[in-house]
């Protein structure tokens, strides 16, 4: 049976979010436990892990994505297609740097973001999907190099 403190709290999270995080993070300072809306915390705390993972595998895939463009549309270089390279870059070196533990995940995800870059890259430059080779060209640790691009 849910008590009322329960549903002012299930309540607060539903109504109003920031105060609910800044309820809950008094509440944690104050190590006033028994009142802290466990279950809606604990969702968030998941979350916030998947938001991470999600992040690194979107940084990864553009960074892919603008190194196949980069590397197969020699003609068509732009200092956009450079920028975005290193502008992503640097998220996923920020990201790596602040969870180490995202580096086994990066290594497991880099083939399927290859796979999802070379499907946007077909999109976005008309080129056969023969054009683009079945496993990925580079390394982990020459997209994650600063002033790496291919050729």
């Amino acid at each position: 049976m849910t008590t009322e403190l329960e549903a002012s709290r299930k309540h607060l999270y539903e109504t109003d979010f920031l105060q609910w995080i800044e309820t809950t993070v008094a509440q944690l300072k104050a190590q006033d436990y028994a009142y802290i809306d466990w279950e809606n915390l604990i969702d968030e705390i998941e979350a916030m892990g998947k938001r991470e993972r999600k992040s690194l595998k979107s940084n990864l895939t553009i960074v892919l994505l603008h190194l196949l463009k980069w590397h197969y549309q020699p003609e068509r270089r732009s200092g956009s297609w450079k920028g975005s390279v290193v502008e992503h870059r640097r998220r996923l070196r920020d990201d790596l740097r602040d969870s180490p533990s995202l580096k086994p995940y990066l290594e497991d995800v880099f083939d399927e973001c290859y796979a999802d870059a070379v499907e946007q890259a077909i999109a976005e430059t008309d080129l056969p999907a023969e054009t683009f080779p079945r496993s990925c060209p580079y390394t982990s640790a020459e997209v994650l190099t600063s002033n790496y691009l291919p050729n």
